[in-house]
Parts: C-alpha cells; structure tokens; sequence
C-alpha cells in the first residue's frame, strides 16, 4: 500500500436545492459531493500540491470506449507528451479496494495503456506499475 499524507484542503462547498456540491478545479465546475467525489476530490489535492503534477496534465471523468461499451475513468495523469501516463480508481471510503476494484482499472488500462494504475479508496491506496508485460505494486506514486 501507497503512504497519502493528503495536503490541506479547504473546498468550496455550496448547497444548492438540498444537494451539496464541491467545485472542481480541474473541470472548473461545481459537482455534487458524493462520497466518492470527495475521495476524488482530496485525491486531486494530493496529485497536484503533493506529488506536483501539473492541472493542466490531469483529466477528471472522461469517458472511453472499452469494445462496444461507454466507460468513464476517475483521474487520468498524462505525460508531457499527452499520452496517457496513469489511471487513479476512486472508490468512496467503505469500499473495499479488492479483486473487482482492481479489475474495473485494470479493464480501463486494455483501452489507455498506462505505465501506472492507481486504485484508492481514500485511506488506501494502491499503485502498479508495467514495465515489459509484468504488473509489479509499488509502494509510492512515480515523479511525473
């Protein structure tokens, strides 16, 4: 398991209709602060304040084709040359990371292709790393 010492974090946070939403920096856009979100959120701190990697580098949400299906990804790093670099799976924090959690990343990586595969459930977190068809975890987030 990856060691998060998450930054601090104040959110925007507003109510709006009886449902409450968090701004995205990296959408630039308020969305509804559901669990997962949350751990997202806090993640993407965690990315950008932490880790250093650069906003204008990360997707939040995007969809993408795996066959016939319509799949949305939670974080997507990319490289300085915009290929797809790391995946990161959020899951809401009574989620256990198991075998199904891995394989819904890992099921996204056939399609992007990544170095790096991320599974978090905001107390754990897990990273892998691929180098020549091996799968090997890793104890701590690549520099970008």
């Amino acid at each position: 398991m990856i060691k998060i010492e998450y930054p601090p974090y104040q959110p925007k946070i507003k109510k709006e209709d009886h449902k409450e939403f968090i701004f995205d920096e990296v959408r630039k856009r308020w969305v509804i602060l559901s669990p997962e979100e949350w751990v997202r959120q806090n993640f993407l701190q965690y990315l950008i304040h932490v880790k250093k990697y650069p906003a204008s580098l990360i997707a939040v949400e995007k969809e993408i084709k795996l066959g016939e299906l319509k799949k949305r990804f939670d974080i997507v790093v990319y490289d300085r040359n915009s290929k797809p670099w790391m995946i990161v799976e959020c899951k809401e924090m009574n989620v256990v990371l198991d075998k199904s959690v891995l394989d819904q990343a890992l099921r996204y990586n056939i399609t992007l292709q990544v170095p790096y595969l991320v599974i978090t459930n905001g107390s754990y977190c897990m990273g892998l790393s691929f180098e020549k068809n091996t799968m090997q975890e890793t104890d701590d987030l690549p520099s970008l």
